[in-house]
């Protein structure tokens, strides 16, 4: 409940606030009036990603490792805390799997006392390489525990574990947001995800390396999209606890995508092909049923729409590090 006085602005804190998802929730909160509390290691996140709202007298920026505790008085927890790109999350999958659980011990905790709503950013990989297409909330995955992704995926099934059973044993006001492939400005230039590899490759003319025949499947769900998701459960009532799919069911070979973004950005490059890595799923695409029904919400920008925004925010990247 918000706080006496402000009976529509509401203290929200953000984990992960810095990062891609987190600052474009963080903005969107402070420009609907809440008071925000950005809380962010910069480990993969950046000052950058938030620094237009540091000046402004409703968002607050805190450093914080949320695998310790953080005693702070809000009204709702976003929990987006944890390196979500394969580069990053391997690169110390001890401290992603920390993150992930002692990450949601200490944000669940801290719900708890406060008795505050919160809300975890989950991931379609906990459906792993999936045997059932496309993917239903009721599906129970095909993960391997114990391969190079696992510190990402078991970490976040574990995560999404200790939220229901703090729902069930303490009766915790949860949201747990299944979260497909998105994409737009603010993506890290290095973080290793297909569509910022593939519009940095065109963009320097490079080859563009796609992993394995090209004909794996995603689903690209722009940005804004995915925030509006995230808000709608946010305010569903409290019996709509997820986990609920949020992404674009429209369905894309990484061939297509590729094709795409060398006609968007007029680039010459060609087309090479590497190894897939190990235990990259063949397809992925949300069946967002409950998302339409639940929430009321889908997502509604074309591919060809956000790919056009997420490159012209990589040219202005490209412009302002050229050398004058």
């Amino acid at each position: 409940m918000a706080r006496a006085g402000y009976s529509l602005r509401k203290w929200v804190m953000v984990t992960g606030g810095a990062g891609f998802l987190g600052s474009h929730l963080c903005e969107r909160l402070v420009d609907e009036g809440h008071e925000v509390l950005c809380v962010d290691n910069l480990f993969t996140g950046t000052k950058q990603n938030v620094a237009h709202l540091l000046g402004q007298p409703h968002f607050e920026f805190l450093r914080h490792d949320v695998t310790f505790p953080l005693f702070v008085e809000v009204d709702e927890i976003y929990n987006l805390a944890c390196p979500a790109s394969p580069i990053h999350y391997q690169h110390d999958p001890v401290q992603t799997t920390k993150t992930s659980v002692h990450g949601a011990i200490n944000m669940l905790g801290l719900a708890k006392r406060l008795g505050c709503k919160i809300l975890q950013a989950s991931t379609s990989e906990v459906y792993g390489d999936p045997a059932v297409h496309p993917q239903t909330e009721e599906y129970w995955g095909n993960v391997n525990p114990i391969g190079p992704r696992s510190c990402y995926d078991e970490g976040k099934r574990c995560a999404e574990t200790l939220f229901f059973d703090y729902f069930r044993q303490h009766r915790l006001r949860i949201k747990v947001a299944r979260i497909f492939n998105t994409y737009g400005p603010r993506m890290h230039p290095a973080d290793g995800r297909v569509v910022s590899n593939f519009i940095i490759q065109a963009l320097n003319g490079e080859p563009i390396t796609i992993y394995g025949d090209g004909e794996q499947t995603r689903s690209f769900c722009y940005v804004d999209d995915l925030i509006d998701g995230l808000i709608a459960l946010m305010q569903s009532p409290n019996d709509v606890t997820g986990p609920i799919n949020l992404g674009n069911p429209v369905e894309f070979t990484i061939a297509e995508l590729a094709q795409q973004v060398i006609a968007i950005t007029g680039s010459d490059s060609d087309l090479v092909h590497a190894k897939l890595p190990a235990d990259d799923p063949r397809q992925r695409k949300p069946d967002i049923t409950k998302a339409r029904t639940l929430l009321g919400w889908q997502a509604r920008t074309p591919l060809e729409d956000g790919l056009r925004h997420t490159i012209a925010y990589f040219r202005e990247l490209a412009a302002a590090a050229a050398p004058a």
